[in-house]
């Protein structure tokens, strides 16, 4: 249990029934009060440790009107639907979730994992016959003979000894939808997610990057956070976290957002040096080594303390836009609407292992919640319902990255963002805090690794071979802290543009020589990469051109002009 305290700091709980054995950390946001697990029905036959939030709770509840809760946690239902419904109930929850159901009647148990695997987990088999469950990788990797990821929207059943796929929406089989776009439809929608994730009893705030997805997040939240319970515990005052170098394109962008909707906004400042200090901690709690999870994580787990040590608890963050709706810049690449909504689905699929990864681990690190509404199973739904040709980037229409969500939220009357936040330019994370940490980072990897180790590096890491120093660097201090062959296989690999599917790099035939996950890899995209400065200006909305900032990079800093 020790080895995932961070991740609870509330609440540690234990329960044995014969060999099996729950344990619990809590960090408590709902029913602080009486939500300690694990939770059980009334006569304690069946008991449940959770990770996650069940924002459909209260609707439950009113179906089970023949049950007796113990506590108010949202959480309290699961023992109850499953005592009504058996292991079917699963798809009835709308929420985050990864738990392990123990019923005590038999000694059986199931584990499950939310749909898109927000909620990270894995398990594990002991050569003594022994199955693990753990929220973490070090929770088990030195206890079983052989380990894996817990794939998300499965559940598995001791009776069974396998996994089903509970979560089988319609987009899961990548036919290519038709419903026309409807702006106000998608607004609503999202909306509603975001609403709904207000649900909390502690103090909590949103990360707010300047970019589009955490503005929206931040506007949506500010509009509607008055009058809700969490407004009255707290206040109507919205708190907004950002993170960067000095200088960098996301603390100007994300401080105009803030002065905008009026939150009480908080900017943490980090170096270079600071981040590499930190590379070593992060890849222990990422349990990665994949170059731009790592690049991304160091500055939210830097930024993720700091939010802590301000008493708050949980952030709503903008997770999963990209996938969704085609933001990334290689997509302006995309062939067709077809190929477009094949990689969508192919991203979604694979949040997992790199977004729902970082965002769960870099603030569970230190005893923080991140909420991502853009991962809603509703709003998926509807998002991805849409004829794909409205995703399309139409520069001859005006037409840029995601601009189906620009649209839905460009409300003349009742804005929710200044018109060029709105229509700003996608930055990946690792590049929106300052281009040099990236830059920061491969001059450090290079110092580590030198030319010869790379010579060897398919006999030393024949399992996804690093190609770069900055990724040799990451596997050597990977392997330290997860030295096991299953280890190995729970991180993803292939080639990469601008965070693409490998399948994605063949868009275009000059990304082939320019692997990199950053942003500035979209040669001929990007705003600042280094073959073309203005192409995308004939993207955006005539009307907003004059608004929006130019990049001019120099060494060490990011600058508007």
């Amino acid at each position: 249990m020790n080895r995932l305290k961070h991740r609870g700091p509330d609440w540690s709980g234990l329960y044995q029934h014969r060999d099996s054995y729950l344990a619990h950390q809590r960090l408590a946001i709902v029913d602080p009060a009486s939500g300690d697990q694990p939770l059980f029905n009334e006569d304690k036959s069946v008991a449940v440790t959770v990770n996650g939030e069940i924002y459909n709770h209260e609707e439950l509840r009113k179906k089970l009107v023949n049950h007796n809760f113990r506590t108010g946690s949202d959480c309290d239902v699961i023992a109850h639907l499953y005592e009504e419904y058996g292991e079917d109930f699963v798809d009835m929850l709308d929420g985050i979730f990864s738990f392990v159901l123990l019923d005590t009647r038999d000694n059986s148990f199931i584990v499950a994992r939310d749909a898109i695997g927000v909620t990270s987990l894995y398990i594990g088999w002991g050569l003594d016959g022994s199955v693990w469950i753990s929220s973490e990788m070090k929770g088990l990797n030195d206890d079983c003979e052989h380990f894996e990821t817990f794939p998300p929207g499965h559940l598995y059943t001791s009776k069974s000894r396998g996994f089903r796929r509970w979560y089988n929406p319609p987009w899961f089989s990548e036919s290519i939808p038709s419903v026309p776009y409807d702006p106000l439809v998608l607004r609503r929608a999202f909306e509603n997610a975001v609403i709904k994730r207000l649900m909390t009893d502690v103090p909590f705030g949103v990360l707010l990057s300047g970019g589009l997805d955490s503005s929206l997040v931040a506007s949506i939240t500010a509009r509607y956070l008055a009058g809700t319970k969490a407004a009255k515990q707290w206040g109507s005052q919205l708190h907004s976290f950002c993170v960067g170098l000095e200088g960098s394109p996301d603390l100007k962008a994300a401080k105009e957002v803030a002065d905008y909707l009026g939150t009480v906004h908080h900017e943490f400042h980090f170096t270079v040096q600071d981040g590499i200090d930190a590379i070593e901690d992060v890849i222990y709690h990422i349990e990665t080594y994949d170059v731009t999870t790592i690049r991304a994580s160091t500055p939210m787990f830097l930024m993720s303390r700091k939010i802590k040590s301000l008493g708050v608890k949980m952030v709503i963050s903008g997770e999963g836009s990209d996938e969704i709706f085609g933001g990334y810049l290689y997509f302006h690449k995309a062939p067709n609407k077809e190929e477009l909504h094949r990689e969508t689905c192919h991203k979604i699929k694979a949040l997992h292992q790199y977004d729902c990864l970082r965002a769960n681990k870099a603030t569970s690190a230190w005893g923080l919640e991140a909420r991502v509404p853009f991962l809603d199973i509703e709003f998926i739904n509807v998002a991805m319902s849409i004829d794909p040709e409205s995703k399309m980037i139409k520069k001859d229409q005006g037409r840029i990255e995601k601009w189906i969500l620009r649209k839905a939220f460009d409300d003349e009357e009742r804005p929710y963002l200044p018109k060029h936040i709105l229509y700003r330019q996608k930055e990946q994370f690792s590049d929106g805090v300052g281009y040099s940490w990236i830059d920061g980072l491969k001059a450090h990897a290079a110092k580590n690794v030198t030319d010869k180790m790379m010579l060897n590096a398919s006999y030393i890491f024949p399992h996804n071979t690093p190609t770069t120093k900055e990724a040799y660097y990451y596997r050597m201090i990977f392997e330290r802290f997860f030295p096991q062959n299953s280890a190995r296989f729970t991180v993803p690999g292939g080639a990469s543009v601008a965070c693409s599917t490998a399948k994605a790099v063949e868009w275009d035939v000059s990304w082939k020589n320019n692997l990199d996950p950053s942003g500035r890899a979209a040669l001929g995209v990007h705003l600042s990469a280094s073959d073309a400065e203005a192409p995308l200006i004939s993207n955006v909305p005539s009307k907003v051109i004059d608004r929006i900032p130019r990049m001019v990079e120099v060494p060490g800093v990011a600058i508007h002009t």
